[in-house]
């Protein structure tokens, strides 16, 4: 039995959609009992309730041989992180699947990729057997740029010259259900792209060419980003988090594609041209 967490966010929903469509038997914990009906329709068990609910924790691990941790990021993600693993060690789970990034690099200094290494190694430390699933910037970060490429054929980023191998949540769910349905993923450090390394000037030259019509990347201060992005993300510590991601994009942190997806699916992962063709509603009138 595989037990996931994040079920009902954008990632761990392609999870689930993906093991139901295997006919793979899996829980999910999930925190909004009005969401339980997605995973019933998927073919899940839900569970509903927290992690900070140890006795229902320990309910949702049992039986479990396989788990998949993907919290959303936070202030209390690693001692949540912390918690769950040493329930899944108590419940002698056999192998953890965590949700990492490709910033988490054991020299990372940065907020979210810190907390990432740090959980990594608690996971490791633990004795089960693990796999850690490190993609980069997701495709449906653009879909909040559809109303000014609607309104004005433009897009704005404070990511300068920094490029990215973007990936579709879609494929990154896929290959998550594939490795924790398969054999041989123990102990491994998959990180996962889409097929192109661009800039988001070169992202603007596929809006253009999908859409008909020419799309620019306006480049943004980060501190002028920041406050605009202070209007929607509330929580001082989440704001600051993702700004220092967004800066490390824009040093050009990551340059570099790989064809891990590809390797283990038999399939191309989902292009930027695709993905743009595929949600035209939200970037045409």
């Amino acid at each position: 039995m595989i037990l996931i967490t994040g079920a009902t966010g954008k990632t761990g929903y392609e999870v689930a959609k993906n093991l139901g469509a295997l006919g793979i038997p899996f829980k999910t914990l999930i925190r909004d009992p009005d969401k339980a009906s997605q995973i019933t329709e998927l073919g899940g068990q839900p569970i509903v309730g927290s992690i900070e609910d140890d006795v229902l924790l320990n309910q949702a691990l049992e039986g479990v041989n396989r788990t998949l941790i993907l919290l959303p990021n936070s202030e209390q993600q690693l001692s949540l992180e912390k918690r769950f693993v040493d329930a899944a060690v108590k419940a002698q789970v056999k192998h953890v699947v965590k949700m990492s990034s490709m910033e988490a690099l054991p020299e990372a200094t940065r907020t979210i990729p810190r907390m990432h290494v740090e959980s990594e190694n608690h996971i490791k430390d633990s004795g089960l057997s693990w796999t850690m699933i490190k993609p980069n910037f997701f495709m449906q970060n653009l879909l909040g740029s559809g109303k000014t490429i609607k309104e004005q054929n433009k897009f704005f980023f404070p990511f300068a010259n920094g490029t990215t191998a973007m990936m579709d949540v879609r494929d990154i769910g896929l290959f998550i259900a594939k490795v924790l349905s398969g054999e041989g993923h123990e102990n491994q450090n998959y990180e996962i792209t889409g097929p192109e390394l661009l800039s988001f000037h070169e992202v603007a030259e596929k809006f253009s060419l999908v859409l008909g019509t020419e799309v620019n990347y306006v480049n943004v201060p980060m501190d002028a980003y920041k406050t605009t992005l202070s209007q929607f993300v509330t929580n001082q510590w989440h704001l600051d988090a993702v700004i220092d991601l967004f800066e490390d994009i824009a040093e050009g942190g990551l340059d570099y594609t790989t064809t891990t997806f590809s390797d283990l699916t038999g399939k191309s992962p989902c292009s930027l041209e695709q993905f743009i063709e595929e949600h035209l509603s939200f970037y045409r009138n």
